[in-house]
């Protein structure tokens, strides 16, 4: 049966018409809120969950990497608002740059580094698909691959000397994942969504996509 109200964004595969990949003046102010907003919730993600990291690394060495997803939205959250190339490093580097200020235990240089490094995978799957297909699963493959960035650097950095048959570093990088996807994935799919019904999407492409 067909009707003649306008389609809203849902879990089904949508892609974006085309249109036009240049970055407008309304797209930057867009990402860098994201980018600030997700900063500050970076910031209160560090001190709350300083002591609890511990103890759940007590229970399982590793297991606190299901925190981590907590540090990847901003990327993911950022593309599938915007739509635009470079959507997701903007808005990771804003966030860390931004958290790195307001002081945290890794120091600025760090922060900004790893920042990069998620933004730069989050990316990567939106740019695979062309910037045109958006939806759950292609953003929960962003958050995914955004964990892994995180795992990786972290992984490199401080776990070195330590066999990757390890215990902490294949249940690390699994919870990372994990989170990822559940986190920068479907709960930053799910308030894209809701932002949509608002109408406040309305003047960029994800406020009008179409069912595939």
């Amino acid at each position: 049966m067909s009707t003649s109200s306008s389609p809203t964004p849902s879990f089904d595969n949508v892609v974006t018409p085309s249109y036009s990949l240049k970055w407008r003046v309304v797209d930057i102010v867009v990402a860098a809120a994201i980018g600030v907003a997700s900063s500050l919730i970076y910031w209160l993600a560090a001190v709350l969950t300083a002591a609890p990291w511990s103890l759940i690394d007590a229970i399982i060495p590793g297991l606190a990497g299901i925190l981590n997803g907590l540090w990847l939205f901003a990327g993911p959250l950022a593309s599938i608002i915007v739509r635009k190339p470079g959507a997701a490093v903007f808005a990771e580097l804003v966030a860390a740059i931004l958290e790195a200020l307001l002081g945290n235990q890794w120091g600025g240089v760090e922060t900004v580094l790893i920042a990069l490094i998620q933004g730069v995978l989050a990316e990567l799957v939106f740019a695979a698909f062309r910037y045109r297909k958006w939806n759950i699963g292609v953003t929960m493959l962003s958050g995914a691959l955004s964990g892994v960035g995180c795992w990786a650097y972290s992984f490199v950095k401080k776990l070195i000397a330590m066999k990757s048959t390890a215990a902490y570093g294949p249940v690390y990088f699994a919870t990372t994942v994990v989170s990822g996807v559940v986190i920068a994935g479907v709960l930053m799919w799910l308030l894209y969504l809701a932002l949509a019904k608002t109408g406040a999407l309305d003047k960029f492409a994800s406020g009008h996509t179409r069912k595939a």
